[in-house]
């Protein structure tokens, strides 16, 4: 039997900036009840309102109307993504201020298996430091209810495995934005989705949710008639078309395993890169950083063993590892702007690189989205492409509209967009990316995917975001923290089955294989080729057959609006639904043949 909430949002009303986020003429009135078990994941875009909907579970935010219900003696605790420690002289003074703060005692027992120290200065401390910091100083309250706001920002992997680990136990219950799949998989039981105003719940957890989206997408799809057909099929396209694009990702997915095996090949079953391919002219023409037994120390602390690896055109490194192992150090000795203690890095002379680090250059505040696109104007060059401005916001993902709001009033997540839209746009033939993914909501995420796949020069990659490195990188570079660099053919996982995989000597390995080689990959899709007569002429065709058919769906919808129809003409009456549902199922089936084609098209 399903035990009563012990919080309560009914009937949730509220405007921002004189525009109702929820409930108000445009939306129905928020309901949001939260179990005592409940583990929830909140998905939505960046900017629809799901860090505000935290402050209103949390009594932070008074709204225009509805009530908030709380059992008696519910503890609600707020992580909060960015905490403001600045006022306080150390992270434990910041931790023990407030009317319900934790015991000391209790702060510094999480702190310890976090590896912080609490003693550290606020002004200076970076934010791996304060994200650890918020976190023992949350857990340490011992709430009820846990909310969490990108709760793995600036984590490392030991970290996030760590409060896996403390979550998985834990007695309350929890509601959780994040980014990190991997991380909702495995801890989440239901859903709740904000989208355009509207607070839906599923009972599954995150690896359910994509299902669930492309149902309710569908749903949508069937009940807008009315809308144009040529508007319908570029919001399915751009924004509702889930399907078509996991297609088109998923295309991308086999092409990225083709290029691990052709990695899988060049890198020793001890993980460590050979410096040979077919010959050694040609491996050279095509590599553009080469590492030849460099190392690194700090006093007496060794950061890189001898270390050898070539890093050609279109690869995708990805450099994983704890906070302090070196994949700072790494990345910046491989990219020129650290010389190794020994040994020599090469960099190709045509390379020109873009930076995107994990402190993200703020963005002037008092600018707007098209100054810093186009720098006021209303064309930009997107990598030698020139684009009308308004049309590359879209493909970001942002409404066309807002090109000319300032900069102040978008939220965290589209900042960070926006500088990854801005900073894409550069000609350039490498891509440098320390942390990428911190800000970014799932969708934005998927599209820095495609991004990634679809550049034609070299990335490397610096994260914790295990989901991410999955998709995204060929080779990855793991550091243990003693100085060795193990490189691996694939990703995340891939490292992590290396790791875990004793290795019992050179003559086991000849005999059976290379037990930490990754798993071959499917069969490669077949090679795009050249449209058919036909199908040409269905890409170009059915975008007006779909008009037509949209237009005889109204017809009939507006006959059937006749309330004396039923009675008055019972058969005409049957007729004409009989003709809507055909039509309804005619024009389904042509936009999903429209959308295959259109796939084709672009793979061409």
């Amino acid at each position: 039997m399903a035990q009563p909430p012990i919080l309560s949002l009914e009937g949730m009303a509220l405007q921002q900036g004189g525009k109702w986020l929820f409930g108000g003429p445009d939306h129905e009135p928020l309901d949001l009840h939260i179990g005592p078990r409940d583990r929830l994941a909140l998905i939505g875009r960046n900017g629809v309102g799901k860090t505000t909907l935290f402050r209103m579970i949390d009594g932070r935010i008074d709204t225009d109307a509805g009530m908030r219900k709380i059992k008696p003696h519910t503890k609600v605790v707020l992580l909060e993504q960015d905490p403001d420690v600045a006022a306080h002289a150390t992270l434990m003074d910041w931790a023990l201020a407030g009317e319900n703060a934790p015991q000391e005692f209790e702060v510094e027992a999480i702190a310890s298996q976090l590896g912080i120290d609490m003693g550290r200065e606020t002004k200076g401390a970076s934010g791996g430091e304060k994200r650890r910091a918020a976190i023992a100083r949350a857990l340490a309250q011992d709430p009820d209810l846990l909310l969490m706001d990108e709760p793995t920002n600036h984590l490392d992997l030991a970290a996030i495995d760590w409060l896996e680990s403390w979550l998985d136990r834990y007695k309350g219950a929890f509601v959780v934005i994040s980014h990190d799949r991997t991380f909702l998989k495995r801890l989440t039981r239901a859903t709740i989705w904000l989208d355009r105003g509207e607070l839906r719940r599923k009972e599954v957890g995150f690896g359910g949710y994509e299902a669930w989206e492309e149902q309710v997408y569908a749903e949508e799809a069937r009940a807008a008639e009315k809308l144009d057909a040529k508007l319908k099929l570029e919001a399915h396209w751009l924004e509702r078309g889930v399907t078509a694009r996991r297609k088109r990702n998923q295309g991308r997915l086999e092409k990225l395993w083709q290029m691990r095996a052709q990695r899988a090949s060049m890198i020793s079953a001890g993980g460590t890169a050979k410096l040979k391919l077919a010959t050694e002219a040609e491996f050279k023409s095509k590599s553009v950083i080469t590492a030849d037994q460099i190392t690194k120390s700090y006093g007496d602390r060794t950061i890189i063993k001898p270390f050898s690896l070539r890093i050609q055109r279109g690869d995708r490194i990805g450099i994983v590892g704890a906070n302090g192992a070196g994949k700072t150090t790494l990345l910046k000795m491989l990219t020129g702007e650290l010389e190794p203690d020994s040994g020599t890095v090469n960099i190709a002379k045509t390379l020109t690189g873009v930076m995107i680090d994990q402190q993200r250059q703020l963005l002037t505040a008092d600018k707007t989205v098209r100054q810093v696109l186009a720098e006021g104007g209303d064309w930009i060059d997107v990598r030698g492409v020139r684009k009308h401005v308004q049309g590359y916001m879209k493909e970001f993902l942002f409404d066309p509209k807002i090109v000319d709001m300032r900069v102040s009033v978008l939220s965290g997540g589209e900042r960070s967009r926006l500088l990854l839209a801005r900073e894409f746009a550069k000609a350039s033939n490498l891509l440098v990316l320390d942390e990428p993914t911190n800000d970014l909501d799932l969708e934005t995420l998927d599209l820095l995917q495609e991004v990634i796949a679809d550049y034609e020069g070299t990335v490397l990659i610096v994260s914790h975001d295990r989901d991410f490195l999955d998709r995204t990188v060929t080779v990855t570079l793991g550091l243990d923290g003693t100085g060795k660099v193990d490189v691996v053919a694939g990703g995340y996982e891939d490292w992590q089955a290396k790791r875990q995989t004793p290795v019992s000597g050179k003559a086991k390995d000849e005999k059976s294989g290379d037990k930490s080689a990754p798993p071959a990959p499917p069969p490669p899709p077949p090679k795009p080729t050249k449209l058919s007569y036909k199908d040409q002429r269905d890409y170009e065709l059915l975008p007006a057959r779909i008009e037509e058919l949209e237009a005889a769906i109204a017809r009939g919808e507006q006959i059937l609006a006749d309330p004396d129809l039923y009675t008055s003409d019972p058969q005409r009456f049957a007729n004409v639904s009989k003709g809507i549902e055909n039509a309804r199922a005619e024009k389904d089936a042509a936009e999903e043949r429209w959308l295959e084609l259109a796939e084709q098209v672009e793979a061409l």
